[in-house]
This record gives structure tokens, sequence and C-alpha cells, in this order.
């Protein structure tokens, strides 16, 4: 999302808490970029949670006076930052700051330590009061999902305009003829709350093909439970993704999330996807003409809605066609004219 605003305005300068250049790639290093006083303190670019606290203190203070218009790229505390009264103010909100508004599902998912949890559970009404007024100070919110949307005029009593987030299409097609070798597949980090626990449970119960890709702290968890017939593929390069999603007999996404990029890269290869009924994911699977849906989180719910499954009823340049809704150019197009209405043309 980030590098796509900044192709779109590639002289204006990126204002960040703190950053860490040896885990960035190497092009960020060729941007504008400006960090607060958080990026001296010790440690802070391999442990940040113990610092939770100091976040909006730093946006709050960061003076951006000088500028006509902010995009503020939001998943926790950026919105915060001072702008001049004409400015203009366009929040894109990925979504209202997890761990302020479902604190122990995010220390469970993200495993917060125990130092951090006992110094930011105390606050947590502070936090809530201090997003409250930093969203108010926003002139238009815009939500990457109907989702988030909902989320924002619940937390924050505000409206916004949905524009859903870039996805590079260009780097997924079809094979030719639409087959699949068979198996069904997950790429993600592994982590707890992205649930592949789920999958792990319904596919070893199955006895189908699936193939997990991607690396994370639940891995050795999840590699436990599996039966012979779920494969582990590690970390997968960028330029393999691709051919692996062109080749599955359907895509996985058995999360709640606020939108999800991976789904739309397999609909953009041409295969289908199985997904929870929650989310981002009601806001591109069509039932019976992108994918299939399953309506409970739980691993006897998405063993059905396997068994109701049939590849066979979906046509590969149509899901291609239904993901290109959503690429790169179409995001660039909507938010450019958006843009462009708020500054008045």
């Amino acid at each position: 999302m980030l590098e796509v605003l900044v192709e779109m305005f590639p002289q204006a300068p990126v204002y960040t808490s703190m950053y860490y250049p040896e885990a960035m790639p190497a092009a960020y290093d060729q941007w504008d970029i400006h960090t607060t006083w958080m990026d001296r303190l010790p440690g802070i670019h391999r442990h940040h949670q113990p610092y939770l606290l100091f976040y909006p203190l730093a946006f709050a203070g960061l003076d951006l006076g000088d500028y006509d218009l902010v995009i503020t790229n939001k998943s926790a505390f950026c919105f915060g930052v001072r702008t001049a009264p004409k400015a203009r103010h366009v929040c894109y909100c990925l979504t209202p700051t997890r761990f302020v508004w479902d604190f122990e599902t995010y220390v469970a998912s993200e495993q917060v330590g125990g130092v951090a949890r006992r110094l930011v559970q105390p606050f947590l009404g502070w936090l809530r009061q201090w997003e409250r007024a930093a969203a108010q100070r926003v002139d238009t919110f815009v939500a990457i999902s109907n989702e988030v949307q909902e989320r924002i005029r619940h937390l924050y009593d505000r409206d916004s305009v949905i524009i859903y987030p870039p996805v590079a299409t260009e780097r997924f097609a079809p094979v030719s003829g639409g087959g699949h070798d068979g198996y069904f597949l997950i790429v993600s980090r592994l982590v707890p709350y992205k649930r592949i626990d789920l999958a792990v449970q319904a596919f070893t119960e199955l006895g189908l093909p699936l193939w997990i890709g991607g690396s994370g702290r639940d891995g050795p968890r999840l590699e436990a439970m599996a039966g012979p017939n779920v494969r582990f593929l590690g970390r997968v390069p960028d330029e393999e993704i691709g051919p692996l999603m062109a080749r599955c007999r359907a895509f996985v996404f058995p999360g709640l999330e606020d939108f999800g990029i991976t789904p739309v890269q397999a609909m953009a290869a041409g295969r289908p996807v199985l997904a929870y009924a929650g989310g981002g994911a009601l806001d591109y699977v069509v039932e019976g003409v992108t994918g299939t849906f399953f309506h409970e989180q739980t691993a006897e719910s998405l063993a059905d809605a396997v068994h109701r499954f049939d590849e066979s009823a979906f046509d590969p340049a149509a899901l291609r066609a239904h993901a290109q809704q959503f690429d790169v150019r179409v995001f660039k197009s909507r938010m450019k004219a958006f843009l462009q209405e708020q500054m008045g043309g």
C-alpha cells in the first residue's frame, strides 16, 4: 500500500515513527523518509512492543503544517499528526488500532510479552479516548473494505468511502487449459489469528492434499497436528507464488481479515477460493462465481464446504476478470480521482 502511494507521489516525503533500513526493501533507501524521536529509543528496531504507549505521543508531536495534503496510511496511531488548518487530511484506514480496541486478541495473536502487556493494559481507556479524538481531526476516511468501514463508523462515529487496496494482478495468470494439480493451497504468515489450524484439521480429516506456503511462529504447532497429506512449503519466493496458485485446485482462506490480498491473487491466477464468510472476503468472494463460503469458523464447517466445492463450476477467465477490479491501476485511478475531488480539483 505504502509503495503504491509513493509511486503516485514520488516527490512526497514519508513520515514514520521509526525506520529500520536493514529489515526493509533496498528501494526504500531512495525515499525521503523522516522519523520521530522514537527512532533513537534503545532496541526499538527489534523490540517495539515495550514502547507501545509512546506512539500516540510521537505522532501527536509531528507537525506537518507545511503541507496542503496529508495522507495517513493507518493501522495504528499515525492519523494523530498535526496539520495546517486549511490542509486536507485523508486517512487511508487499514483498520482501527487492533491492540487498542481488541487488546486480548491482539496480545494472544502477536505474542506480546508480559512486560509490554502489563504496561499497556492500564492505559487502554486513555488510548481509546486519544484514538477517538484523533479520528475527529481527520477530514475524510477511506476504508479498505466494508468490514473496516463498519469499524470506523462504530468506533470513531465517522463516515468513510471504500477504495479497495491495490493488488498486482499482472503477476498472476491462469494456466493454459485451466487445469490444476489437485492440491488445495494456503499462502500466509503462520500466526494463530490466521486460523490455519482449521484448514490443517479439516484436510487431515478429509485426507485431501493441502499445501501451505509461509513461515511463522505457529509453524511447529501446525506441523504437529497435520497428517501426511498436509505439506509445508516454508517461505515461498515471490516469483514462485504465481505458478503455485495457478496450479492449485482452490485457494483456502480460513481467517477473518480486514481485506486479504492473497485470495484476490489466486483469482487473478484463475483459481476459486474457499473462504470464511466474514471480513474482507465478503467484498470479493461471490458464492458460486469466484468461490465457496463456509459460515462457521470451525474445521467441520470448512470440511463441509470442501465437500460442496465443485471446481468445474468456476471459469478461470471469469475469475481473473473479477480480480482485475482490484488491480493497482484501478486503485490509482480511483484514489487519484478521490484526492482531486478532496482538493477541489
